[in-house]
């Protein structure tokens, strides 16, 4: 397993991650009772906020895995699933950095 490339990668994800979560963060401030919109616009905004609150938590969960992961690179059962103990395939690594279990075991 190529250990540098995984490193670059997580880094990578969790540099977008931190931006999305900024993001989020902007998109879930409250709504000020005094901004002169319509009452279905103001309905369609307080939706957009819990879907955008949703988003942020997910988020913020996926970098707790990605700062976890990253401190795990150098041990020696990293790429090990947590359940099965079987390696998790490079590829799943690479595409979901997060990913602690194996295909089968995440289901």
């Amino acid at each position: 397993m190529d250990k540098v490339e995984i490193r670059k990668t997580v880094e990578d994800e969790i540099e977008k991650t931190e931006h999305a979560i900024q993001h989020y963060k902007d998109l879930t401030q409250p709504i000020s009772p005094s901004d002169a919109i319509g009452r279905v616009s103001r309905m369609d905004a307080i939706n957009n906020k819990s879907i955008n609150e949703a988003s942020l938590r997910q988020a913020e969960t996926k970098l707790k895995k990605l700062h976890i992961v990253l401190s795990k690179i150098e041990d020696a059962d990293f790429g090990i699933c947590l359940k099965c103990k079987q390696p998790i395939p490079v590829g799943r690594i690479l595409i979901r950095p997060e990913s602690l279990l194996c295909v089968n075991c995440a289901r």
